[in-house]
């Protein structure tokens, strides 16, 4: 009885502490915005895509506390296709200076605005 008792007992305890898996990052609705974006290309869901990409960089819940790779770099860059030059920029800036890996890919982007 106490083997059983025991067996059971373990059998919850790891399904409660298996049931909320931690994540690195937070999307928020990242995935939903960027199809809606791909898929129509409109003003509309672009300025819903730059809003979502506001809240991802604003409101991190991952475990790392920190904005995932890459959301920076397009970012940026669909602000410099939005014309807002400046500020995509500096997205780009942040993206290299978080992931400095990133940086020859960033140079590339940064080229093919300035011709």
């Amino acid at each position: 009885m106490k083997r059983k008792f025991l067996f059971v007992g373990l059998i919850a305890i790891l399904y409660l502490t298996s049931c909320a898996p931690k994540t690195l990052y937070s999307w928020s609705n990242y995935d939903d915005a960027s199809y809606k974006y791909l898929k129509n290309s409109d003003e509309k869901s672009m300025e819903q895509l730059i809003k979502t990409y506001r809240q991802l960089i604003n409101e991190q819940t991952g475990t790392r506390k920190a904005v995932p790779p890459g959301v920076y770099a397009d970012y940026g860059f669909i602000l410099l296709q939005a014309e807002r030059i400046e500020e995509g920029k500096a997205m780009l800036e942040k993206e290299i200076l978080l992931y400095p890996e990133s940086k020859i890919f960033i140079d590339r982007i940064l080229q093919m605005f300035e011709k």
